[in-house]
């Protein structure tokens, strides 16, 4: 009985494919570089065809030591679990993909010293740039942040007197267009709950517009909370004493974010509301189910995806581009208007919502 043997498994190189393709190491070269207005169509082919035969693979690392580039983006998320944050994963690798690069994703798990620790390690790990969605920018991130020699993006966060590349909300256009519709629609009462907004310059922004549009719109009973998650037993207790205290008052909420979004739908649940007929309800983020619960909720859409997209291409261009000063990219929120803000119409005993958006 032959005993088995441990063969290392040998990998074709670049040799190999010039020998099957019949070709120099510099039009294979040329070809792995995307140099392709260099080769004749029929070189093309050869060089494909003995690619494909030989399953050669480049070795990156060598690649990146004689190019200076590794191909690979550092991508820093507040918390994977966050609805915002996965659409923005996929724009993120959807356009690295398109662009010839890959993504090390790190999720920070809503800790900023977790995040400390990623922009050390992907310092280490040679990526070419970062793109970051923090979950928080205090004194110590800002530190770590001014250290790092990487070119890198901010997503949807702003530091004060530290300018740097951001794609983001704007935040105040969308709080603005949030709280303009319930006004709009006769709601009397408003409350605002927010995740807490310290270090965090997206939900900063959107609870300031809040309060400012409540200034100019005295007549507007409203107040708001911060509420660290999860904490229904306190959720429970804001919506309840607001809804005592604003007795005979067209009243509505709403939540800054997707992730509170459904701890105020649970909320809700729990106190007996309906949202549309006992109470108006509005979410940030337009989450897949806000369609199909209830009457539908009404939502400021992001355009997360493209945000994510827009981050890469701007890192890109900072690679190739390094002296250019910041920039920020800023996208409108649609307001997705649905039955949680709006009076039903009912015609022959059968309720009619339309669900409209507004740019």
């Amino acid at each position: 009985m032959s005993e088995p043997t441990n063969r290392k498994r040998s990998y074709a190189t670049i040799r190999d494919v010039a020998a099957k393709a019949q070709a120099g190491k510099t039009s294979i070269s040329r070809y792995l570089n995307g140099e392709f207005h260099l080769l004749s169509d029929d070189l093309r082919q050869r060089i494909e065809s003995a690619i494909q035969e030989l399953e050669y693979r480049p070795n990156q690392m060598a690649r990146s030591l004689k190019y200076g580039r590794t191909r690979l983006i550092g991508l820093i998320i507040a918390d994977i679990s966050n609805p915002f944050s996965v659409e923005v994963l996929k724009g993120v690798e959807a356009e690295s993909i398109k662009q010839g690069f890959m993504t090390v994703v790190c999720n920070a798990r809503n800790s900023i010293e977790l995040e400390c620790e990623f922009l050390n390690l992907l310092n280490g790990y040679r990526v070419d740039g970062l793109i970051i969605n923090s979950a928080g920018i205090n004194a110590h991130f800002l530190q770590a942040l001014k250290a790092t020699t990487l070119p890198f993006v901010l997503l949807d966060r702003k530091i004060d007197d530290f300018p740097c590349d951001m794609v983001g909300l704007d935040n105040p256009q969308a709080a603005q267009l949030a709280t303009n519709h319930l006004i709009e629609q006769g709601f009397e009462a408003l409350l605002f709950l927010t995740e807490p907004v310290r270090y965090i310059s997206a939900r900063q922004e959107r609870l300031q517009t809040f309060h400012q549009m409540l200034e100019q719109h005295p007549h507007i009973k409203g107040e708001s909370h911060e509420v660290v998650l999860p904490a229904p037993d306190e959720i429970d207790r804001l919506i309840a004493e607001f809804c005592a205290n604003h007795r005979g008052m067209r009243k509505a909420v709403i939540a800054a974010n997707g992730v509170l979004t459904l701890q105020v739908a649970q909320a809700l649940s729990r106190l007996g509301l309906n949202w549309g007929s006992d109470i108006g309800f509005l979410s940030f983020d337009n989450l897949e189910w806000a369609a199909l619960a209830g009457k539908g909720i009404t939502s400021v859409s992001q355009p997360t995806s493209e945000m994510g997209r827009k981050a890469v291409t701007c890192l890109l261009d900072k690679l190739d581009k390094p002296d250019h000063p910041p920039a920020q990219y800023l996208f409108n929120g649609e307001l997705i208007i649905r039955g949680s803000t709006t009076v039903t119409v009912q015609r022959d005993g059968i309720d009619y919502l339309n669900e409209t958006i507004v740019p």
